[in-house]
């Protein structure tokens, strides 16, 4: 059973204030789900980066061995990565010696920067490192834009990437003491960076954006990797899944259903319409509209995995 747990604004006055970020950040109730022994989520809001949510929008948490904490997914912002350290602190005393990238997107990374006195190994994709140069800047200063401020504030808030100490090319084990990690690195699939984490004590499977739940899967890699590396996961024995958007956890591998059918329909239909000699404007306005009603923030994103799945699919063999 899932255990919910509050951490008030009294708190994290005196954790956030001690990083000499901005009062605004202070004063925020945060929710924590314990979705299995040791193993904590805070859930994203099921939105867009806003001033509003300080880029608070994917699931980021951390997991408690008997050693040490291995945090999966700083947060979006320095803010958030703040509060999560805080959330931490709360929760235990053991160090935090591990951070953990599931994928190079700035709603999971830019977090990073609020624990850089903790001094934790840094561990990612093999891909990651030149995937967060050709693009951290860019990301750093459209989340900076949203938050608004001047330059300099804005640029604080947005936060930005520890680089990787530990990079993983297929798979490497991280030992919490007691508790043994098991990571695993993919081709292309939802960017070319995914990473994902296995806690076998618990059976937890930390899929980062390799899953969505509720809010539409965005593809930045390859719609056939993305698709092959969801049934691998499905091997997986895991019991349960915390997606990188959604619930804190899901059931598996049921909690695949509705990504994989999504995912599975885009290919169809883009197949279909290259089939009947359809362009990449039609693309973008039907191809996987039978999934508007299903997913949040549908208008915002579908158009855009049509596009991207018409320019990798134009190029494969028919036969």
């Amino acid at each position: 059973m899932a255990r919910r747990t509050l951490i008030r604004a009294g708190f994290l006055f005196c954790v956030v204030a001690g990083l000499g970020l901005p009062a605004s950040l202070w004063a925020k109730d945060i929710s924590l789900t314990q979705v299995a022994a040791g193993v904590y989520v805070r859930s994203g809001a099921v939105q867009d980066a806003t001033a509003a949510n300080d880029d608070a929008i994917a699931n980021i948490g951390f997991i408690v061995g008997h050693d040490a904490v291995a945090v999966i997914d700083p947060g979006g912002s320095a803010g958030d990565g703040a509060r999560l350290r805080a959330q931490i602190k709360a929760t235990t005393g053991l160090p935090i010696r591990y951070l953990i990238y599931t994928h190079v997107h700035p709603d999971h990374v830019l977090g990073a920067v609020a624990f850089a006195d903790d001094h934790p190994l840094v561990v990612a994709h093999a891909r990651f490192a030149a995937a967060w140069a050709e693009r951290g800047a860019y990301y750093r200063q459209g989340l900076a834009r949203i938050l608004g401020g001047d330059l300099a504030q804005a640029g604080a808030k947005a936060g930005d990437a520890l680089p990787p100490t530990q990079a993983v090319d297929t798979t490497a084990d991280i030992d919490l003491g007691g508790r043994v990690l098991h990571l695993a690195a993919y081709g292309a699939a939802h960017t070319d960076s995914d990473l994902t984490v296995y806690d076998g004590q618990t059976r937890t499977l930390w899929a980062g954006d390799l899953l969505f739940q509720d809010r539409i899967p965005a593809l930045d890699g390859s719609l056939t990797g993305w698709l092959t590396v969801l049934g691998q996961l499905k091997a997986l024995p895991a019991v349960r899944v915390v997606p990188g958007h959604g619930p804190a956890q899901l059931p598996w591998p049921a909690g695949a259903a509705d990504e994989e059918r999504y995912l599975t329909t885009l290919a169809r239909d883009v197949r279909a319409l290259l089939k009947n000699g359809g362009d990449i404007d039609a693309a973008a306005t039907t191809v996987a509209r039978s999934e508007r009603g299903r997913w949040k923030l549908f208008d915002a994103y579908n158009g855009r995995n049509a596009i991207t799945a018409f320019k990798q699919l134009e190029w494969e063999d028919p036969s």
